[in-house]
């Protein structure tokens, strides 16, 4: 896209391997630089990095819109570039018909649902943890792979499916396009899952059982049930939302807190800090680093003037950074209170699962902590998702710990 008349333009693209080499580093040098800026990358797009910029845009339905489209290309609307997935509802929505959606979608991710999940939550985790936890030494991702298979059971998926769920979905958005993984996943997995996720759908349909989807086929939206597209792409953004961002956040919080012995320790001593301590994670790790936008209408945005179709990224990770908002932004500081952070999101398409993505978190890092209390993780040996632009975390993070007891008598490991 022609950059005349564009204030100002910069040399950024936040799925490069420069920027993935660090990321916080690259969004401080545009906020502290520029704020709103334009990039040529990927046939161009604003980057907002402060808080305030964020705040205004992620409020602003009317000039800054969720719903897929024709400007960027084809995929889901809300990352840059688009990624080749199905239409997911509600997040691929503008009020007022994401409204009718969200209403069926709250009821399942309120803090009383949340309640209702806590005992599979707990379970899954102490399954995992035996899984490992008798030989001293594993791979941490591999217990943190724990919200993927909850999200599953959850939803009422099949389980024996879960790691290719799981894989598929990070490598949508974590992955390096036209790797032999990324196509894999795209050319493979995702094709045989969509299968799968009809075949469930249509028997909930005949005969409901007591999950999410059985839950989803009794639903109306404007006095009719919900057709099987609008089905598929709700099923299938609860899925893709409960596989990535906890594990990623987890992964990062896991290898700071091997870094950071002590507070590890006062978190060991008092577990009363971990409400605070996990607010403090999703602000300084922010698992979902920046979604997109659309522009409706040419408009003046901070000065900076946007032409209709236009293409935004809203980086929620460079806004909890912001020097403005936060003191010492770019350290952690576990009791920190009150926390504005913007991991979750912020306006009307605010992350519908934060609550259980919050417990989630909050019993993976606890029962870790309780159960592998000494755990040394081999620093060399680390590997980071290869594309951070959208989300950021380990794949690989081996480690070494005291050998102890299982807990579970009757878990199987699927």
């Amino acid at each position: 896209m022609d950059s005349r008349n564009r204030c100002p333009v910069i040399n950024f693209d936040h799925n490069s391997q420069e920027h993935s080499a660090d990321p916080v580093a690259s969004y401080r040098k545009v906020r502290q630089n520029e704020r709103v800026a334009w990039t040529e990358a990927h046939g161009g797009y604003w980057v907002l990095s402060d808080y305030d910029s964020v705040f205004e845009a992620a409020r602003d339905d009317e000039t800054f819109s969720s719903a897929r489209n024709e400007y960027g290309g084809e995929g889901l609307s809300v990352v840059i570039p688009k990624t080749p997935m199905h239409f997911h509802i509600p997040i691929e929505l503008d009020p007022p018909e994401f409204r009718k959606y969200r209403k069926i979608v709250n009821p399942i991710t309120a803090p009383a649902a949340v309640e209702r999940m806590k005992a599979l939550v707990d379970r899954h985790t102490a399954g995992f943890i035996d899984s490992v936890i008798e030989d001293g030494q594993c791979d941490l991702t591999s217990v943190i792979a724990v919200p993927s298979i909850v999200t599953v059971d959850w939803l009422g998926l099949d389980l024996a499916d879960w790691k290719r769920y799981s894989h598929a979905h990070h490598q949508a958005l974590a992955g390096i396009p036209g790797s032999d993984d990324y196509r894999h996943a795209m050319e493979v997995d995702f094709p045989y899952l969509g299968d799968r996720m009809r075949e469930t759908i249509r028997a909930r349909r005949e005969n409901p059982t007591d999950d999410i989807i059985s839950y989803l086929v009794q639903q109306e939206v404007d006095g009719r049930p919900l057709n099987d597209f609008e089905m598929y792409s709700i099923v299938d953004l609860l899925l893709a939302g409960g596989v990535g961002t906890t594990a990623s956040l987890v992964s990062q919080a896991l290898v700071w807190l091997a870094e950071h012995p002590a507070v590890r320790q006062r978190l060991i001593d008092d577990p009363s800090l971990m409400d605070h301590a996990v607010e403090e994670f999703l602000r300084y790790f922010s698992p979902t680093q920046a979604l997109a936008r659309t522009v409706t209408k040419d408009t003046d945005f901070q000065g900076c003037p946007m032409k209709k179709g236009d293409r935004v990224l809203l980086s929620w990770s460079s806004a909890n950074r912001d020097e403005k908002l936060f003191e010492n932004p770019d350290e952690i500081d576990i009791e920190r209170w009150p926390n504005r952070h913007t991991a979750f999101g912020i306006g009307v398409h605010r992350c519908a699962g934060s609550h259980l993505g919050r417990y989630m978190s909050k019993t993976l890092i606890s029962q870790i902590l309780e159960r592998m209390p000494d755990y040394e993780v081999d620093f060399s040996a680390l590997e980071r998702y290869p594309h951070q632009g959208t989300n950021m975390g380990w794949q690989r993070i081996p480690a070494t710990y005291t050998p102890g007891p299982r807990v579970l008598s009757d878990y199987t490991l699927y």
